[in-house]
């Protein structure tokens, strides 16, 4: 079961955590060296060493099935582009991209608040990686990576937050400013370079060299704490100031779900956000988190297009709509 299929600690603000390790295999060439033949080397020997996970060929599956992996941030929207062998193995919570930017990319993807044991699964599976197999490490340097922006711990912690009255009271750039100074960063749903649609935001670690994996953790974990605390207060205030705007909004969002015969992806995220927001100032009911975080995946293209047969936009809009009334009538 995927982990937005489920609902976590913290789930009214906190979506998924995500603990990633970049590795590399010493005997083979980076990334930006690679050839077709090292590239098939290096998935067949990653495998033999989790035989009992499950493996998906991405080179033998269409753009859309590898897109709609990377709308459920299973794996990352740059992993579509490698021109050469690669692959995603994934057992439980865990799943690992075999020919990244960087050879391994082992991570472990959880629902709502779940830093330590995210970080405990995705250590166990880089364990069992370094036992069996030779890794590129340096003793200065750490682990060797393809973007020196990963060397050291090669880890990479991240959490996926709500957050909808900081951005509505355009509070984002500050907190990014202050985040910059601890050494962490905050970025859109999708990562680098993309928006914060639904209210959605990952903060995650910046600096992986010369700092442990436990501190890193620890430290994500504290702030995280603090934003949610600085959220709740935020909602309140905002609520308290603008009652009835807020409950109009929220109450509006809702019926549209309920009742639209067409629904854009960015029309349903912008809904979904506020939405979202009312079930934490209790403005809204009939809906719960874990319906609307299912359908906040279900219903991107790629995702959407795959499980309703549709590929037309229009057609993929009236698809989303009937879908998220279906799923709101339960």
């Amino acid at each position: 079961m995927a982990w937005y299929e489920k609902t976590g600690a913290e789930h009214e603000y906190v979506l998924s955590t995500r603990v990633r390790f970049a590795r590399n295999l010493a005997d083979y060439p980076f990334a930006s060296r690679m050839d077709k033949t090292s590239a098939a080397e290096i998935v067949e020997r990653v495998r033999g060493v989790f035989p009992d996970y499950t493996y998906t060929d991405l080179a033998d599956r269409s753009p859309g099935q590898a897109r709609s992996l990377a709308e459920q941030h299973l794996i990352s929207p740059d992993f579509l582009a490698v021109p050469y062998a690669h692959g995603l193995l994934e057992k439980g919570d865990n799943y690992i991209m075999v020919g990244e930017e960087d050879h391994l990319r082992i991570q472990s993807i959880l629902s709502g608040l779940a830093l330590d044991e995210a970080y405990r699964s995705a250590s166990e599976a880089c364990d069992v990686v370094e036992d069996k197999l030779k890794i590129a490490y340096d003793d200065t340097l750490g682990y060797l990576t393809h973007c020196p922006t990963n060397l050291g711990t090669g880890m990479r912690a991240s959490v996926m937050l709500f957050l909808p009255a900081l951005s509505m009271t355009d509070s984002m750039r500050k907190i990014a400013g202050q985040l910059s100074k601890l050494g962490l960063t905050i970025r859109g749903s999708y990562g680098e370079g993309s928006e914060g649609t639904g209210y959605l935001y990952q903060v995650s670690n910046q600096v992986t060299l010369g700092v442990s994996e436990e501190d890193t953790v620890a430290k994500l974990a504290q702030v995280v704490h603090t934003m949610i605390e600085n959220e709740q207060k935020m909602e309140k205030t905002l609520f308290e100031r603008q009652t009835d705007k807020i409950e109009d909004m929220t109450g509006r969002a809702l019926g549209t779900l309920k009742y639209a015969h067409m629904l854009s992806a960015a029309e349903f995220m912008d809904l979904y956000g506020k939405v979202r927001m009312g079930l934490n100032l209790g403005c809204v009911d009939g809906v719960d988190y874990g319906t609307l975080d299912r359908l906040s995946v279900r219903v991107q293209p790629a995702t959407l297009a795959l499980e309703c047969g549709v590929s037309d936009p229009a057609g993929r809009d009236k698809a989303r709509a009937r879908m998220v009334r279906e799923e709101l009538e339960k």
